[in-house]
């Protein structure tokens, strides 16, 4: 019960000095609205570019892996990677053969060309040439028309699947369908377009065009470095499927036992962990900022809870006279702390969640708010001022009651 008229009353106390001390209640909490402002518009940001980094790699092909002769992430020598020979149409047929994993196994080729149409052009459009299991591997759909087929790759036809840039770029009042568009200097008749997809890492992936396999090496020859996308069954068997799939590579390529392996097989988790590589440094600087600024903003609500101290000290005394106990002291001046900090907070939270949405807003930087965000800016600046608080409230109600009603 005690307890209770203490913290009831320490509160009352607490915010009729902070009503009294407008001007000083003010600056002590822009200090910590600046740190908690600072620190939750960073991790606004952040947790925005996770998730849709995340959606980005979900797009690629969460059940997918791609063979290629060099890695996504290059870590080591370039020239050891350049030197490698190319995967072949036969290494391709092994995986098909083999791989018990393996749902559909689709080659890929690729080239930048330009893209046009009636005078319209589209530029550096990704163009690969694959089969009908692309499909499975790509995690694409087809939204008009239709894929590429088996009859389209053996007769070498001129047909063509375009991405949804390809599309805007080209046909942004009509339907492709059936149009002859020509990529580089060779015609070709669309088929059907492809969902939309966005972008990894800044590049489109809808800035594609998918045309028959032996269409493309008739057009542009064999001298392509080939990939082997291979799709499986659920993420879950992904690296039972890469291990399998190292195995047949090794065997399909004649690798030696104690030669490396000559060859790379890609998951997006590759990508996902180059990306927490690249912002792990700039995101643990950032907050570091963000605390430093806190760190500020706490000495500040120190300095400010001293000097209460001191100019009311006569008060303090006539209290301790009058029969309060050091425990309600202390209560009265950490409740005054942690309201100035949380109310620096509650602005902070809302002054820095609106500025990562407005980064997000006027910038291709994400932004994402989360309720518990939220909790955490206010909660995390209660905790300040109840930390830099403490010290004030205890030199307060140890005070020696005849000194402190002689101040002056």
């Amino acid at each position: 019960m005690n307890a209770r008229v203490d913290f009831v009353e320490g509160a009352r106390i607490a915010l009729l000095s902070l009503r009294t001390n407008r001007l000083r209640t003010v600056l002590t909490t822009t200090g910590i609205g600046i740190g908690v402002a600072t620190l939750l518009a960073i991790l606004g940001i952040t947790q925005g570019l996770d998730s849709s980094f995340a959606n980005q790699l979900a797009s690629i092909g969460s059940s997918s892996l791609y063979v290629s002769k060099m890695p996504w992430v290059q870590m080591g020598n370039w020239w050891e990677y350049r030197n490698r020979k190319e995967l072949t149409l036969s290494d391709l047929e092994v995986v098909r053969t083999h791989s018990t994993y393996a749902t559909a196994v689709a080659p890929i080729v690729d080239s930048n060309e330009d893209v046009s149409f009636l005078g319209q052009s589209v530029s550096a459009v990704d163009v690969t040439g694959t089969t009908p299991d692309y499909l499975a591997v790509s995690g694409f759909e087809v939204t008009s028309g239709r894929f590429l087929t088996d009859a389209d790759d053996d007769a070498r036809h001129p047909v063509a699947v375009l991405g949804m840039d390809v599309v805007d770029g080209l046909f942004p009042m009509s339907s492709p369908l059936g149009a002859t568009v020509r990529i580089g200097n060779h015609p070709f008749t669309v088929i059907g377009t492809l969902s939309r997809k966005g972008k990894v890492l800044d590049s489109s992936q809808d800035l594609t065009v998918l045309i028959p396999f032996k269409s493309f090496v008739g057009y542009y020859g064999k001298r392509r470095g080939l990939s082997i996308g291979v799709a499986v069954e659920s993420p879950e068997v992904l690296t039972a499927a890469e291990d399998q799939l190292v195995g047949i590579m090794r065997r399909a390529r004649a690798t030696p036992p104690d030669k490396k392996d000559d060859f790379a097989v890609n998951r997006p988790e590759q990508l996902a962990e180059t990306y927490k590589q690249l912002t792990g440094a700039l995101f643990g600087v950032a907050v570091g900022i963000g605390l430093i600024t806190l760190l500020v903003g706490g000495i500040g609500i120190m300095n400010i809870m001293l000097v209460s101290v001191t100019e009311r000290t006569r008060e303090i005394g006539i209290r301790r006279a009058l029969g309060a106990r050091k425990r309600t002291i202390i209560t009265q001046f950490v409740l005054e702390a942690v309201a100035v900090s949380a109310l620096g907070g509650l602005l902070g939270t809302a002054v820095g969640l609106s500025g990562a949405k407005l980064v997000s807003e006027i910038t291709p930087l994400a932004a994402t708010v989360k309720p518990l965000t939220i909790v955490f800016g206010v909660s995390f600046s209660g905790l300040v001022g109840l930390l830099f608080g403490l010290w004030p409230a205890v030199r307060a109600a140890n005070l020696d009651p005849v000194e402190a009603l002689r101040w002056e």
